[in-house]
C-alpha cells in the first residue's frame, strides 16, 4: 500500500471528528469525546500509531475555526507548526472548500466538511 494517508481532524466542543483518507478511499472515521477528557499524548499516540500500522509518515490536516481546541490536542503550537517522525501538522481553514468522491467508510455521519478542508488550502 504506497498510498499517502492524510488525517483530517476537526476539534470541537463535545467531539472530536477524525476522518483518515488516502486518495482513493477513506481508511479511518472516527467520533471521539471531547478534548478536555483526553489524555495530553492520547492525540499524538494515535497518529503514531495510525502511521506504524500503515509503515508511512501521515500528513495531519488540523481544522482551526476560532477554537484554541487544536493546539489542546498537544499536535502543534500556538503557530500551528508541528512536525514529527510519524506525522506533520497543518492548519486548515474553512474559507476554500472543494469537492471530490471517493469510496466513504458508512455509519459514522456526515465528514464531508472535513474531506472538503482536507482538499482545500493548507498552512504548513
Amino acid at each position: 500500500m504506497s498510498d499517502s494517508i492524510t488525517v483530517t481532524i476537526a476539534p470541537e466542543p463535545g467531539r472530536v471528528r477524525i476522518l483518515a483518507t488516502t486518495p482513493t478511499r477513506d481508511v479511518l472515521k472516527a467520533v471521539l469525546g471531547p478534548i478536555g477528557n483526553m489524555h495530553p499524548r492520547a492525540a499524538a499516540t494515535l497518529l503514531e500509531g495510525l502511521a506504524l500500522w500503515h509503515q508511512r509518515p501521515l500528513s495531519v490536516v488540523l481544522f482551526a475555526d476560532a477554537s484554541d481546541d487544536g493546539c489542546a490536542l498537544g499536535l502543534s503550537d500556538a503557530l500551528g507548526f508541528g512536525r514529527t517522525l510519524h506525522y506533520e501538522v497543518g492548519l486548515a481553514f474553512a474559507d476554500h472548500r472543494q469537492r471530490r468522491r471517493r469510496r466513504e467508510l458508512r455509519g459514522f455521519g456526515d465528514f464531508r466538511d472535513l474531506r472538503e478542508l482536507a482538499l482545500g488550502e493548507v498552512t504548513r
